[in-house]
């Protein structure tokens, strides 16, 4: 669990884009963050492409297209705070759709902006590791139905046992220093495209 200092230490390293009309706000806003310790860079309209540094925006939602915003932000997928004027069903579906990971509402005043900030960038950051961990995992349950059709494959191309067919996979992805599911996908090839020429591979027409 952070600590405070962590917590500040955190805010300090961020790169931050303010995307705010040049106003009073705007300047309150980009000020504060400043005295935070922060790299802050303020812009308005919203770029085409943002800086590829940024990692926390804090968007002014009301006058950017969501889906423009969306396209924009997708890549780099930075933190992102709303700032908002007024609560309505059209601002409150923007701010869900962009997966806004903190609010902070007009006028702005420094009370907030801190609290909004820190919680923006850890949900951020525990999105992210949790995305990572789902990324594994399906790569896990990818890899091992791989292997599972390469170890059918193997019993039908060599009349192989399944244990058999699996010690030679395993044996072949060590010798070759690569993951089984690489060798895996390489069987799995080799039979689709022998089945493609229309050769046997195995069983009674294999002898």
């Amino acid at each position: 669990m952070a600590g405070p200092s962590r917590i500040m230490q955190d805010l300090r390293r961020a790169r931050v884009l303010v995307v705010h009309p040049r106003d009073e706000d705007g300047d309150t806003l980009v000020a504060h963050l400043k005295r935070l310790g922060c790299e802050v860079r303020a812009t308005w309209p919203l770029p085409s492409i943002l800086p590829p540094d940024v990692d926390t925006l804090f968007l002014h939602v009301e006058e950017v297209p969501t889906e423009h915003a969306l396209q924009i932000i997708e890549q780099q997928q930075p933190a992102i705070i709303a700032i908002v004027t007024y609560e309505s069903p059209t601002i409150l579906q923007a701010i869900i759709d962009l997966n806004a990971h903190g609010v902070v509402s007009k006028p702005l005043r420094p009370l907030g902006i801190l609290t909004q900030f820190a919680l923006a960038r850890y949900r951020q950051s525990y999105e992210k590791r949790l995305a990572g961990k789902v990324q594994k995992l399906e790569d896990t349950l990818k890899g091992r139905r791989l292997v599972d059709r390469a170890v059918a494959a193997l019993r039908t191309m060599n009349s192989l046992d399944e244990e058999a067919a699996y010690k030679l996979l395993r044996d072949q992805a060590t010798a070759k220093r690569v993951p089984m599911a690489t060798v895996a996908e390489s069987i799995i090839a080799a039979q689709e495209t022998m089945k493609s020429l229309g050769l046997s591979i195995g069983g009674k027409n294999g002898q």
